[in-house]
């Protein structure tokens, strides 16, 4: 089973996040903020395989969040996904070239998240080989 986390300062997001990823059959931790996500990947302790990441948050946003973990080889494999209700192209094109495999807009619905999931592993991998 996936561990899945979401990072959102948006509690109601979050929620409903979390309840489409369970009844996926996902593992999931969640966390209102980059920083505690952060202290949590620094520590080893958990490592997600998916995380869901919001740009716009108070403290560390997400996109500096992304860059901290395409910074460091050993969570290369972690599969980003930004959900964000940002829809400009620009936006949409910085978070890809900073390394996420996926973007989804809020709100979002759980066939879109499913479909998000599938794709951005494919995309993952694909950038592995």
């Amino acid at each position: 089973m996936a561990n899945v986390w979401i990072i959102d300062d948006d509690t109601n997001i979050r929620n409903a996040l979390e309840s489409m990823c369970r009844m996926m059959g996902y593992q999931v931790t969640p966390f209102s903020s980059a920083t505690q996500a952060g202290m949590q990947l620094i520590s080893g302790a958990m490592m997600p395989d998916i995380v869901f990441l919001d740009i716009n948050m108070p403290g560390v946003n997400g996109i500096d969040f992304l860059k901290f973990i395409r910074q460091k080889e050993r969570w290369n494999d972690i599969i980003v996904i930004i959900v964000s209700s940002e829809s400009q192209e620009t936006q949409v094109e910085e978070v890809i070239r900073s390394g996420a495999d996926g973007y989804v807009f809020k709100p979002v619905n759980f066939d879109e998240l499913e479909m998000a999931i599938r794709i951005s592993t494919k995309r993952h991998e694909a950038k592995k080989n």
